[in-house]
């Protein structure tokens, strides 16, 4: 038969041995989700910082093209050359205004299709030095297929879309330079007569992207959903072909914001997020600089758990011969009782049985007491919202007029009085079950608005917040908050139970007004019943 020391030491061995190890492996499952939740925020963030300058400079690029073809379109009042001619005078007018108001800008043009008029070409500017544009000899259109997209692209796939569009790097027409180009069809009765672009150099946008780093190995690279890489800083895409276009991993073209890919073989975190000309954005790091020091943190957790098994293990074999030992002693004296049949008494100022015994039942009598103080909270708690009650208002009252009679100067606060108008409607038409539901709701909104002050249900459909501190100083604002608040719930839903409707009144306590506490509220309910009416005036209206 085992002694009751061994059975205690080795249940409490048992004890800290389950009790350690749940800690470790739980601390290293959170170890590892909070690395991978930082991790993947740290790349979404880079990635969104990116994704924002670079939009910020296509979207001025897209916008000039877009206003600009608005303005040709509506200044096009007939295709003949003599207005044509006229016509390109006060386009390259308004395109030079444009542009210059656009980052980033290398060429611009308004072309006219040589099937409208052989006369009237259009124009070309460029701003290869920096130094400012010049007018540049236009792309002879009549030696292209003008129905071949493969030629000629900033002309014939908008011609051929019959939209605006972002086109892919390409090298531009007479000036073997890399760009990318924005470009719109020109309508005038239906039909095309032309198109207005931009090109921004390829090497601007290729340096923003340069500039996207994280860690030692990271970087950000360009690419599309159908295999297409545009920009990477360890390829030179420039040299690329549709044929010698390397295999993108298949997670690169998904759906999946964060994704986990191989490139020359290692092992790669990535995010990724669109960009308004169609390309995405990607940010990735490898795997292994992602995990920086949370390894070590893992290893050094084992260790540290193993020292505490241990510590705890030696504990316990001391703490059982501690506690088996006056154990003992009271069953000798039990022993004793029983042969002699007397009785027998130990005092309690040892460390000994009697004494633990006496302290269980201290704790038994204050846990007792702990339950009849929760039993009297409950008393004070409005079963249905779990908001205070009538009768714990009541006691705040007594406080706040005690306080004001004391010291009239140092009582500051407001009433806020609530009444939850249409409950019942709510009642009478879908029952008391979904009445409950209606004030659980406006409950709900009334303390998530008023979150620093005490609300309490005093009534069916009504409630108070007592607004001091913060709150007090804030109550127009907050009472706006709740404004919004209800408008977003009762837009979210068509079910009158689900909605959310509050007549309120505020009313600050005024020492040269109010004589009792109790004056202070009737202004306040006088209030929100001027409130309620004005919202029944209003719908009736």
């Amino acid at each position: 038969m085992h002694s009751l020391r061994t059975k205690i030491t080795l249940l409490t061995t048992c004890v800290i041995l389950i009790a350690v190890s749940v800690v470790s492996v739980l601390s290293i499952l959170f170890i590892r989700k909070n690395e991978r939740l930082k991790s993947e925020q740290l790349l979404l963030l880079l990635c969104e910082t990116g994704e924002s300058n670079l939009d910020f400079y296509f979207n001025s690029v897209q916008n000039s093209v877009e206003e600009v073809s608005s303005f040709v379109e509506d200044d096009l009042d007939g295709i003949e050359d003599e207005k044509l001619q006229a016509h390109m005078e006060r386009v390259k007018q308004y395109f030079d205004e444009m542009v210059y108001k656009t980052n980033g800008v290398l060429t611009y043009y308004y072309r006219i299709d040589p099937e409208i008029s052989s006369q009237v070409k259009g124009f070309w500017y460029t701003n290869l030095d920096g130094e400012g544009f010049v007018p540049h000899e236009v792309t002879d259109i009549t030696l292209y297929d003008t129905e071949d997209t493969s030629q000629l692209i900033w002309f014939t796939v908008p011609k051929h879309d019959g939209k605006a569009i972002w086109l892919p790097p390409y090298i531009t027409d007479n000036l073997d330079v890399r760009v990318i180009s924005y470009n719109a069809p020109i309508f005038f009765e239906g039909k095309f007569v032309g198109v207005v672009g931009i090109e921004i150099d390829y090497s601007m946008m290729a340096e923003q992207v340069e500039s996207i780093r994280l860690f030692s190995n990271g970087y950000a690279f360009l690419n599309d959903t159908d295999g297409n890489l545009f920009y990477h800083p360890r390829i030179d895409v420039t040299s690329l072909t549709k044929e010698t276009m390397p295999d993108l991993p298949e997670g690169l073209m998904g759906d999946s914001t964060f994704l986990t890919y191989t490139f020359e073989n290692v092992e790669k975190q990535a995010a990724w997020l669109p960009l308004s000309n169609g390309m995405r954005l990607t940010v990735a790091v490898p795997v292994e600089e992602m995990k920086g020091d949370w390894e070590s943190l893992i290893r050094l957790i084992l260790l540290v758990s193993f020292a505490v098994l241990v510590i705890l293990s030696l504990a316990a074999l001391f703490a059982a011969r501690h506690i088996a030992k006056p154990l003992e002693q009271l069953a000798e004296a039990a022993e004793q009782l029983d042969e002699d049949h007397r009785e027998f008494s130990m005092e309690y100022d040892r460390d000994d049985e009697t004494g633990r015994l006496t302290a269980v039942l201290k704790r038994l009598t204050d846990n007792m007491k702990s339950q009849n103080n929760e039993t009297d909270r409950q008393a004070y708690v409005d079963p249905l919202t779990s908001v205070r009650n009538k009768g714990a208002f009541s006691e705040m009252m007594d406080r706040l007029q005690n306080q004001a009679e004391d010291d009239i100067s140092s009582v500051r606060f407001a009433i806020g009085m609530f009444d939850c108008d249409d409950l019942k409607k709510i009642n009478d038409r879908y029952g008391l079950e979904k009445g409950d539901i209606y004030l659980k709701t406006a409950c709900r909104v009334i303390c998530t608005v008023f979150q620093h002050s005490p609300v309490f249900r005093i009534g069916g459909d009504e409630f108070v917040a007592v607004l001091q501190n913060k709150d007090y100083e804030r109550q127009t604002e907050l009472t706006e908050k709740l404004k919004k608040k209800v408008r977003e719930i009762n837009q979210s839903t068509e079910n009158l139970w689900e909605q959310v409707h509050i007549s309120m009144g505020i009313a600050d306590f005024d020492p040269q007004v109010d004589r009792y506490v109790i004056d202070t509220i009737h202004r306040a309910d006088k209030l929100m019943y001027e409130h309620k009416r004005a919202e029944k005036a209003e719908k009736k209206l």
